[in-house]
């Protein structure tokens, strides 16, 4: 026996090792990818898509390269074949043959022989086919060609959307992007495009395959598994007993011929491969595809696994052994795991809870090993348009950026492809929460019984590959189900409503959720993101949740909220952001770098209002970018205009069309960070807010979008800042700009009190103190998880004397605690900046800012030497990425910052360090 891992770095990447009998891997160059009536046929690989393989052969230039999004359409509408070379290496001997194919996308044709083996029409299944029989008929070493035909997915959905008798659904309901019928098809979504990336409806072999063959000494072979880590007794979506044993259960997916009477044996190792724990596993259950045991684990046996910046990220190895009973092991996984609870509790407020002063309703937020905590994080989408060559390098980046950014959980969008294994190992390791979701989003999906055969076997396999991941916290039905599309049902055909959610709870609660709590008693499980949660759980009844829609009672507060509003005078107006107990989604979309543009778009494109720059703005009100209609790539370009015109000092649009980028990404920096304030200091006030997650973190390539982090890594403002305003503690203003209430609060997400005390102190905007009669310090005491107000004026009353359009207050907050599962005491250190009138209309003066670097501390220093400086910006050239400690900040008269940097990739060896600059937004910028 050998372990058996998958070729390619991400595919290799930690996967669970399983033992097998002889595998050949049909990973590598060995193919070819044709169309005979193109009269193409080129080298290819495996994995791959066929954009990749053209563009490899230079048949296609670069799919991202301009208007290729557009212009390479002729690709997905036709059908590619994939063709091996003889496979050799095929014993005659074996008892049986198989194919096993991890990911096709999405509709092929198999043959094996010259043989038609099977035809596939799901993107997400893993597929395994008998080949026995026609192996042995086949002729010589040269016939065994495996052929792979992959058929036009948008023309495939259009011919099922024509289909007589095919459900349709009421006008305005189902969101329609480049290509139309997506819901039709169990493909990635985003595939026909989205209002920020592109639209290429790729086909190929996007996961590893391989040949199996089984003889009679290892006549099985493990194709997939599930390990489900939990508290005796515990159930979904309820928190657990603590105290309790933890139960390991295991379940392996075989093919093949089992031995009767064969067993699990366990061993649990640390990662020093050490032995905690070994044994054979009970209540074991053979049928004719799965072998399935238990085993416990003693409480306090095992370190727990915890989220990033809440303690350790402690994980084991557990190998699982299939025994036979003359004690020969047949085949064996070893998967890497952690112990820890993670639940999503909805239940309804407590008489405890409401004489805390919680308002009545239910809650909605996450607990982790028994402990409420603050969800800090934004949300993932696909990061490439090709999966097979997102890379684990790419994303151990991506992934660093989050903690380095202060987030703790992710929300991985329906719509995109579930995640592979890397991806989650990667979670585990820097302590990464992954609210996972089944890919459906922004439409209603059939219910027919062969749609729903073919989700349940989707949802099924990849609820089992994933749940050993102590990163996994979450499984949703989809995106913006309840809060969208039931909605435009109602708005639309409101007669129609009963029967569309009758369909709705048929795929998201009577398909989808026994694929989870069947296979899992560790994670939670909601329909729809975004959602009023559950009016009733009650595991007595075959479908335990009843979904609490709009039962809802006046001055109550329940379940989630999103929020998206394009008129840009939402900024600093709390009154227009919602109240719950968590928020899911929210965000404002922005320009990339200049550096970023000039990888994907020429340089003579680059300019204010360019066509391709509006064409590549796939943000429109109706949803994404018709193609037959191509004006309507003109609103996002106009919302982002008003924005910067509304608040900032305007750039000159037609000579720095990189300032314009860069002004776009402060009006989305700030607009997050007073959204993220606001919520952030709801967990002190009655509707305890949880939990803030903005749209998004990352590109999927060069384009305006919602993302804070560039497609090849390099950080926009708005990371930075939401790096700042998800630091420990902080303190943040309140502005009512039509009666002049300002307030000021102190937010901690720390599990224990903390003590310090806030100051305050005003400036012009050259830099004089001002004698404003108003409180300097305040010294606080504030909770675990919680906010507390430490100022509370009019700025009718102490700015009366003063011209609002050069004051402005500088306030910062130090405490003293210690961060969870830590007694040090620590000091935590956090500042904000107060103006009453937009920064448009502020006497802004030159900062003169200063900008050094050290050889010896290898830091950057800048000074701001007159005046203010707002929104200092320290800027770097292309060929290198990496993320400043502290970018995007203010510096009161005199200030100095001393930044640090983390190189993450660099191709100008240290050259960069020579290009750096600084500017504010005053606009002056100088060279170290």
């Amino acid at each position: 026996m050998r372990f058996l891992t998958s070729a390619g770095s991400a595919a290799a990447y930690l996967l669970p090792l399983i033992s097998a009998q002889k595998v050949i891997s049909l990973a590598g160059d060995a193919w070819t990818l044709s169309n005979p009536s193109l009269n193409i046929s080129v080298p290819a690989h495996l994995p791959s898509q066929a954009h990749l393989d053209l563009y490899a052969n230079q048949v296609i230039g670069n799919p991202y390269y301009g208007l290729n999004d557009f212009n390479l359409r002729w690709v997905a509408w036709n059908n590619w074949t994939y063709t091996s070379a003889p496979i050799s290496g095929l014993s005659s001997n074996a008892t049986s043959t198989w194919l096993q194919f991890d990911g096709l996308d999405t509709f092929t044709s198999i043959s094996f022989c010259g043989q038609h083996v099977a035809s596939t029409n799901n993107q997400f299944r893993q597929y395994w086919f008998d080949v026995s029989s026609i192996l042995s008929a086949c002729g010589s070493e040269a016939d065994r060609v495996l052929a792979i035909n992959f058929g036009s997915a948008p023309n495939i959905a259009n011919a099922i959307a024509a289909e007589p008798g095919q459900e349709t659904w009421p006008y305005g309901v189902q969101q329609v992007y480049e290509f139309p019928n997506r819901w039709f098809i169990r493909k990635e979504q985003s595939d026909f495009g989205w209002d920020w990336g592109p639209a290429f409806a790729p086909a190929g072999p996007w996961k590893p395959a391989y040949v199996v063959q089984l003889d009679v000494e290892e006549p099985v072979h493990i194709r997939n598994s599930v390990v489900d880590i939990y508290r005796q007794g515990q159930l979904n979506n309820l928190p657990p007993d603590q105290t309790k044993p933890w139960v390991v259960n295991a379940s392996l997916d075989y093919f093949g011929s089992l031995p009767e009477g064969a067993t699990l044996k366990y061993t649990l190792m640390d990662l020093d491969n050490n032995t905690v724990m070994s044994g054979g596993m009970s209540s074991v259950n053979c049928t004719d595809a799965t072998v399935t045991g238990e085993t416990t684990v003693p409480d306090g046996s095992v370190d727990l696994w915890w989220p990033s910046q809440l303690g350790a990220q402690t994980l084991y190895y557990m190998t699982i052994d299939l025994v036979a009973t003359t004690n020969v092991t047949l085949a064996s996984v070893t998967k890497r795991l952690g112990f820890r609870t993670i639940v999503l509790n909805e239940s309804p407020i407590s008489d405890a809870q409401l004489a805390q002063g919680i308002a009545p309703g239910n809650n909605w937020h996450f607990e982790i090993n028994g402990h409420e905590f603050y969800a800090k994080g934004s949300n993932f989408i696909p990061p490439d348009a090709f999966w097979p060559r997102v890379t684990v390098e790419k994303m151990n980046q991506l992934f660093d950026s989050v903690v380095d950014g202060n987030q703790n959980m992710l929300r991985v969008w329906a719509s995109g492809a579930y995640s592979p294994d890397f991806l989650y190992d990667l979670a585990d390791e820097k302590g990464i929460l992954l609210w996972s979701e089944f890919e459906f989003g922004d439409a209603l999906y059939p219910v027919n019984p062969e749609f729903l055969d073919n989700v349940f076997q989707e949802a099924d396999y990849n609820v089992r590959r994933v749940n050993h991941h102590p990163s996994l916290a979450l499984w949703a039905g989809g995106n913006e189900l309840e809060n969208l599309e039931l909605i435009l049902v109602n708005n639309s055909a409101p007669e129609e409503l009963p029967r569309y959610m009758t369909e709705y709870e048929t795929l998201f609660l009577d398909t989808l959720l026994p694929a989870v709590f069947g296979n899992s008693h560790s994670i939670s499980y909601t329909p729809s993101s975004t959602s009023n949660g559950w009016l009733s759980l009650n595991f007595s009844n075959p479908i335990p949740i009843v979904e609490r829609y709009y039962n809802l009672t006046p001055g109550s507060v329940y379940g989630e909220t999103d929020f998206y509003n394009y008129d840009p005078s939402v900024l600093y107006n709390d009154t227009a952001f919602p109240i719950g107990r968590f928020s899911n989604e929210f965000g404002y979309h922005s320009m990339p770098s200049l550096q970023s543009w000039r990888t994907q778009v020429s340089e003579a494109d680059l300019h204010f209002n360019s066509s391709t720059v509006l064409l590549r703005d796939h943000h429109n009100p109706s949803g994404g970018l018709n193609t037959s209609n191509y004006a309507n790539s003109s609103t996002g370009q106009a919302q982002m205009t008003e924005a910067v015109e509304l608040w900032y000092p305007i750039p000159n649009k037609t000579d720095s069309f990189s300032a314009w980028c860069h002004a776009t990404q402060i009006f989305q920096a700030d607009l997050y960070v007073s959204e993220i304030e606001f919520y952030r200091r709801g967990s002190g006030l009655p509707n305890r807010q949880l939990g803030s997650l903005y749209w998004q973190l990352e590109d999927i390539w060069v384009a305006p979008t919602w993302a804070g982090i560039e497609y090849d890594g390099r950080w926009k403002v708005l990371h930075y800042a939401a790096k700042d305003i998800y630091e420990h503690v902080i303190i943040a203003p309140y502005y009512n700009l039509a009666t002049g209430n300002l307030s000021v609060w102190v937010t901690s997400d720390l599990w224990d009190a903390a003590t310090g005390t806030a100051t305050f102190t005003w400036y012009d905007w050259s830099g004089s103190k001002l004698p404003i009669n108003a409180t300097s310090s305040v010294d606080f005491s504030i909770g675990a998880i919680n906010s507390t107000q430490v100022l509370q004026t009019f700025t009718t009353d102490i700015l009366k004397d003063y011209d609002l359009t050069n004051v402005v207050m500088h306030m910062t907050v130090e405490a003293q605690g210690s961060l969870p599962n830590d007694n040090t005491t620590r000091i935590f250190r956090h500042d904000n900046w107060f103006h009453p009138t937009a920064l448009k209309d502020a006497q802004l003066v030159d900062p003169a800012l200063q900008l050094s670097y050290s050889n010896s501390t290898k830091n950057f220093t800048v000074t701001a030497t007159s005046g203010v400086a707002a929104w200092v910006w320290l800027d770097y050239p292309s060929g290198s990425v990496l993320n400043f400690d502290s970018n995007a900040f203010w510096l009161a008269p005199n200030g100095t910052r001393e930044i640090g940097y983390t190189v993450k990739s660099d191709s100008t060896n240290g050259a960069w360090i020579d290009g750096v600059t600084v500017e504010s937004l005053y606009n002056q910028t100088l060279s170290t």
